[in-house]
């Protein structure tokens, strides 16, 4: 018997979305010029409505250059997060966004889902994920 742990990134069920909506700390995973996975730590937040997840980061980043080099077609990422053997991963496409407030908004959900705001940075980005699949075991 074969398992499949697909999702709907737009619509999830309710132990999905409930999953998270629970603090954890997650991974993105971005690709470097080479090819090879550039593999960090990071706070993320899904928005399933817009079929989006967010990470806010520095602009100077890593992961914010990988992103930027895929050009316009956005850069194939994904975010995961494990809690003993529940587990979900998002993919899609993603785009650094500047605007005031969209980095905003993401700093507003950050703080919704991980309980703390962040500290003032002028030199914060949203990388914004345009969600193309997700899988998961709650």
């Amino acid at each position: 018997m074969t398992l499949t742990y697909s999702v709907d990134p737009g619509d999830p069920d309710a132990s999905y979305l409930s999953f998270w909506r629970e603090r954890h700390l997650c991974t993105l995973t971005t690709l470097r010029p080479d090819g090879t996975p550039h593999l960090v730590p990071v706070g993320v937040t899904y928005d399933p409505e817009q079929r989006l997840a967010r990470v806010i980061t520095n602009r100077t980043s890593a992961k914010v250059r990988h992103v930027r080099a895929a050009g316009d077609e956005g850069a194939p990422v994904a975010v995961c997060q494990v809690d003993g053997r529940r587990w979900a991963t998002l993919e899609g496409r993603a785009w650094v966004r500047t605007e005031a407030e969209r980095v905003e908004d993401a700093v507003r959900r950050y703080a919704e889902r991980y309980g703390r705001t962040p500290g003032p940075n002028p030199d914060r980005v949203v990388i914004e994920i345009a969600l193309t699949r997700a899988m998961g075991r709650g």
